[in-house]
């Protein structure tokens, strides 16, 4: 097993490790560049939904992962992340700048809202999320001159460097913008939690008595990790609503809100790589039930089709069995695993029991 000693707190917050951790990115981002010329380009559509998905999880992942705060209604800063962007480039603004745009607009939405609304903790502050996302679902019916009401709206295609990037007409172009805004989300995330900021946000989880004896400013930390979920979050929506091409009140229903959340539990509550394992799980899964119950019906006879929403209860059944046996989500799991191997024959079953007495900033890392 490979340790590495850390002999500064320089080297301690570096973004990568060392340089084999730096190469495998490098690789594994050639390797997602390569892939529109690999696969078809229905898949094509199924990652670069999974590539929105990861942004929207990270944008939760900051406040329920690293800021320990519930939120069961982050489809509602989707929604206004969507209609803000598609209401901008109507107005004739640049894609370019329509889309940070979207996301500032979202995050400081956010920011107010999050002023009163964590005051509550707990249960009572899922239950004031979950009661803003049916609110903005109102509103987006009530404000139509923005969000074009009942009927909703239609994304236009981007024009960009003489491009036309349409998710149909263009697919290789719309998977490679989404690519790009991954890469920058997950940079700007990994250094956020670098940071002084990122530091706090880790000490309010962990404990808020405890933060507010070492000078954080605990309100203004949540305020803060809220107006910034909600900006990443707004900005997965604005390249949702283009994913979609259509959005209305309908697009961005509670359902979306719960997926969310199942995402970042499943991924790994407290860990970047858990946003993108959670919506690897919750983009393909049903995709992959879909493929099984075809190839099932056709090779083997078996018609699950029969059963309405088989393939349903078999997602949530893996969903359950997930939450149940490993808390600390896939990537939690994949840890283990690659610790298992590492100290192979010298792992033992118990070795991981310990680590529950550590602190959660120093479980997670």
């Amino acid at each position: 097993m490979r340790v590495h000693f850390k002999k500064s707190y320089d080297e301690d917050i570096r973004l990568f490790e060392d340089w084999r951790r730096a190469a495998k990115y490098g690789v594994l981002i050639a390797l997602m560049t390569a892939l529109p010329f690999l696969i078809s380009d229905y898949i094509l559509g199924e990652v670069t939904l999974v590539l929105v998905w990861c942004i929207a999880g990270m944008g939760l992942m900051i406040l329920a992962g690293h800021t320990g705060q519930v939120s069961l209604g982050h489809a509602a800063f989707m929604a206004i992340g969507a209609f803000s962007n598609l209401w901008f480039m109507s107005q004739g603004m640049h894609f370019l700048i329509a889309l940070p745009l979207a996301a500032i607009f979202t995050g400081v939405i956010g920011a107010v809202i999050a002023l009163p609304i964590l005051r509550l903790s707990g249960i009572y502050l899922a239950i004031a999320t979950l009661a803003l996302s049916i609110i903005v679902e109102d509103i987006a019916i009530v404000a139509e001159p923005y969000t074009g009401g009942v009927a909703g709206v239609f994304a236009p295609p981007i024009e960009m460097f003489g491009l036309t990037i349409d998710r149909y007409g263009s697919p290789k172009a719309f998977y490679w913008m989404c690519l790009i805004c991954v890469v920058v989300v997950t940079l700007g995330y990994a250094n956020l939690l670098r940071s002084a900021t990122g530091r706090s946000f880790l000490a309010v989880r962990d404990s808020e008595v405890s933060a507010r004896a070492l000078g954080v400013n605990v309100t203004r930390t949540k305020a803060l990790a809220f107006g910034l979920s909600c900006a990443v979050t707004g900005l997965a929506g604005a390249l949702y609503a283009h994913f979609i091409q259509i959005v209305n009140y309908e697009s961005f229903l509670i359902l979306i809100s719960i997926t969310l959340v199942l995402q970042v539990v499943i991924g790994g509550l407290g860990s970047i790589h858990g946003a993108f394992f959670g919506a690897i799980v919750v983009g393909l899964l049903p995709q992959g039930i879909a493929i099984l119950r075809d190839f099932l019906q056709g090779s083997v006879g078996i018609d699950i089709s029969a059963y309405p929403g088989i393939d349903t209860a078999v997602f949530a059944a893996i969903i359950v069995a997930i939450v149940i046996y490993e808390p600390l989500g896939l990537y939690g799991f994949y840890m283990k695993l690659k610790a298992q191997w590492q100290l192979f024959p010298l792992a033992r079953r118990d070795m991981f029991r310990r680590s529950k007495s550590y602190l959660k900033t120093e479980r997670m890392r």
